[in-house]
């Protein structure tokens, strides 16, 4: 894959800014934003009417609400949403600290393009990964 001209993404008179958060539908909310704190260092920072908002250290955040319903059957490769990417510095002491929480990884980790991955899931089952990449994107 070629990489694109690197644009700059500030630009005050852009109405669009980006991604704000993410949400995730869990049975146990609170449940499931305690373990973002827990294992990935996440802070709850906001909570309403059983709506957990979970903010990583680089600003980035989850809001996770009362699921309805019951989940489906999913993989990695189905079509949607399939994982969200954890970045990590120092990615074998990250590895072990989850693994030694007894996180379920699903892929161990491995290297693609110069990027340490491995893949594993939340307390829901919702797919995650740690990335660590020798570069950021363009």
């Amino acid at each position: 894959m070629k990489p694109v001209a690197a644009q700059s993404c500030y630009n005050p008179n852009r109405m669009f800014k980006g991604l704000e958060h993410t949400a995730i539908a869990s049975p146990d909310p609170a449940r499931l934003a305690q373990w973002y704190v827990d294992h990935l260092e996440f802070r709850i920072n906001f909570e309403y009417e059983g709506n957990y908002f979970v903010r990583a250290a680089n600003g980035s955040m989850l809001e996770i609400i009362p699921a309805k319903g019951e989940p489906v059957a999913q993989d990695l490769k189905t079509p949607g949403l399939r994982h969200l990417a954890i970045e990590v510095e120092g990615f074998d002491a990250a590895y072990q600290k989850l693994k030694s929480k007894g996180v379920q990884f699903v892929l161990e980790p491995y290297t693609a393009a110069g990027n340490r991955l491995a893949f594993f899931v939340d307390a829901d089952g919702n797919y995650l990964h740690l990335i660590e990449r020798p570069a950021p994107l363009p």
